[in-house]
């Protein structure tokens, strides 16, 4: 699945609809927003004339296909490259938890479904999980008995989501948790199908999950020690 990314997208909060807007024009439909704070000290911010705003952090699954033409709208319509403007990055989707939620994340963009692509030297991934407020407890129920450790929930509002019925079957709710885990790539697998049959579309969860790979890690040396020990 080598021609699939997750846009992120990092703008002041008033400009969200916006981007949405752009986002849509694109085939982009179905998204999740967020908010955030921008970092920059304010000595460094009335030297410039701004005034620290709260931020919106936009996701999305885009194709390869779709993502030269939304670049170059977000620097010609957007103005992104204007300092404070905001900034979009890419990042390779390695798997997805089934055919249906890729179908539902990229209905009106063009995809050609490919096999699986892993980078090289890769031992961990990110899973990303979207799913229905107040369910954290059984995906993480779900991910630590296949073998994955803690996760961390954000909780955003999803745009598209009318269209779900479409695909999946299921209505699904605005009000979305994010929850991001980190496994071990051997255990990706495991750990994908069992939050698909614990907390998937059959269930009140109705989680979708798909994952990132990931080229480096920092906090994770005793996990990596006590399996170069066995």
């Amino acid at each position: 699945m080598n021609t699939l990314y997750w846009l992120i997208t990092i703008t002041d909060r008033h400009s969200t609809d916006a981007f949405l807007a752009l986002y849509e024009e694109h085939g982009i439909t179905v998204s999740l927003r967020t908010v955030g704070a921008g970092t920059a000290v304010q000595e460094t911010l009335s030297t410039l004339g701004l005034e620290q705003t709260e931020k919106a952090v936009l996701f999305a699954m885009i194709t390869a296909e779709t993502w030269p033409g939304l670049q170059k709208d977000l620097r010609r319509k957007m103005r992104i490259d204007v300092p404070g403007t905001g900034i979009a990055f890419i990042i390779p989707v390695s798997s997805i938890g089934g055919k249906r939620a890729l179908q539902f994340l990229t209905e009106h963009q063009t995809f050609a479904l490919k096999e699986e692509s892993t980078l090289k030297d890769t031992r961990y991934e990110l899973l990303l999980v979207i799913a229905n407020q107040g369910h954290t407890g059984s995906i993480m129920d779900a991910a630590r008995a296949a073998g994955a450790g803690g996760g961390t929930v954000i909780h955003a509002k999803g745009t598209g989501m009318e269209g779900a019925e479409k695909f999946l079957g299921v209505s699904l709710a605005s009000e979305k948790e994010l929850v991001l885990i980190v496994v071990k790539h051997a255990d990706k697998n495991n750990v994908m199908t069992a939050i698909m049959q614990e907390a998937g579309l059959e269930t009140k969860a109705k989680a979708i999950v798909f994952s990132l790979p990931v080229t480096g890690t920092a906090g994770l040396r005793l996990q990596d020690l006590n399996e170069e020990n066995t």
